[in-house]
């Protein structure tokens, strides 16, 4: 068992989520409050996926109150990305969004079938789309059009598309549809 397996396997008895909130107490006992609002210092939004293998803070440089993050399977820019982008810009001030996909993404895995097979698991079609893709770099071009077309943001000139490699840690950058 590798060292990072270890460190998070919960005891006999005990839930990883158990754990979490164990060490959210342990976390809380250190904890100083550190007197920042909700507006990100940089005024940036980073929309990525939820990969666990990327630690967008230490990839970005980023330190704790410096830019909104959304995350959701893929990094795509969904109804609900919007709303987020939407409340980030109106409400909180940001004014740069950074698009990140990643090498590796288990979208390019799946397809819409994957939401049919759920209906008929279930009973019940999800209101969602997948959303998945088998070219990564297109998809970041989709996402930047999404968001550089919606009528809700008002900042959509520096709005820029990566994809992270997960095995060299490095983004490239995706160039925009002329």
């Amino acid at each position: 068992m590798s060292t990072h397996a270890s460190r998070i396997a919960p005891p006999v008895g005990d839930t990883v989520i158990d754990r979490l909130v164990e060490s959210n107490r342990a976390y809380a006992a250190g904890f100083v409050d550190p007197g920042m609002g909700a507006r990100p210092v940089l005024r940036v939004a980073v929309v990525a996926c939820m990969d666990a293998r990327i630690d967008l803070h230490a990839a970005l440089g980023l330190q704790l109150g410096d830019c909104h993050t959304v995350r959701n399977a893929g990094g795509v820019v969904t109804d609900d990305t919007i709303r987020s982008l939407t409340i980030s810009q109106r409400a909180l001030g940001t004014r740069s969004v950074v698009l990140i996909h990643h090498t590796g993404c288990g979208l390019q895995t799946l397809t819409e079938e994957f939401r049919h097979e759920l209906e008929m698991e279930v009973g019940q079609r999800p209101a969602w789309a997948v959303e998945a893709f088998r070219d990564v770099d297109q998809d970041v071009r989709q996402s930047m059009r999404r968001v550089r077309t919606s009528p809700f943001l008002p900042h959509t000139d520096d709005v820029r598309g990566f994809v992270f490699d997960v095995t060299s840690g490095l983004l490239r950058e995706i160039a925009a549809e002329a």
